[in-house]
């Protein structure tokens, strides 16, 4: 499948959904410690352009040029180390992301200029904010290379959920396999929700569905 189509697969879905069906299969992909940058009542679904950062060299490498690579509806992946004495992503970047339609910007490390990212609505997910430029502090490594995001591993063209919750790493090979089993899941949940709408007791809803079940990793 071609990435418009793996990203319809998450069509209503939500990081939450996602996470528990990557638990019930064995798979990594939670992305520990990023944060989104407001409580976006959109779930950004996308194909990951991955970034690495390393501590700049002397004299200097570049920081941002990898931006005119990037597709429309792709997610910048950038991993920064968790760095958080230093900003990757600013309002430039912020601006000319959103005038190509970028779906959103994750950082294992911090952003800058936020209210420029908050005015016009663009997602960025990070480990929070930090004004020092990184300029002449760290330059582009690699591009769509493996990277780590909050200890999940992330290749290019991985499917990438985020949402007010949090972020999530699909791999690319499993997203159909993840996004069936996250509506399966769905269903009973809210097959749960309509039961104890109608007065049935939560205990009694999870034992009738098979909560407990649930999100148990498959044997």
């Amino acid at each position: 499948m071609n990435d418009q189509q793996l990203v319809a697969l998450f069509e209503g879905l939500d990081t939450p959904g996602v996470s528990d069906a990557l638990d019930k299969l064995g798979l990594p992909g939670q992305c520990l410690g990023i944060a989104p940058l407001a409580n976006y009542t959109q779930v950004v679904v996308g194909p990951a352009f991955t970034v690495q950062y390393v501590s700049a060299s002397v004299p200097p490498g570049t920081v941002g040029d990898f931006i005119d690579d990037v597709a429309p509806g792709d997610v910048v992946v950038i991993d920064n180390g968790g760095r958080t004495d230093c900003t990757v992503w600013g309002d430039i970047m912020t601006q000319y992301a959103g005038s190509r339609a970028i779906a959103a910007t994750v950082i294992d490390g911090v952003c800058r200029d936020v209210s420029k990212a908050l005015h016009d609505g663009y997602p960025v997910f990070s480990k929070g904010r930090f004004m020092r430029t990184g300029k002449d502090r760290v330059q582009v490594q690699s591009v769509n290379q493996p990277v780590s995001i909050g200890s999940a591993r992330v290749c290019a063209r991985d499917i990438v959920v985020a949402d007010a919750n949090g972020v999530v790493i699909v791999p690319r090979a499993r997203a159909a396999e993840v996004a069936a089993c996250a509506r399966q899941i769905e269903s009973v949940e809210a097959e749960i929700r309509q039961q104890i709408a109608q007065g049935n007791s939560l205990k009694d809803a999870r034992a009738a569905l098979g909560y407990h079940h649930l999100q148990s990793k498959h044997r």
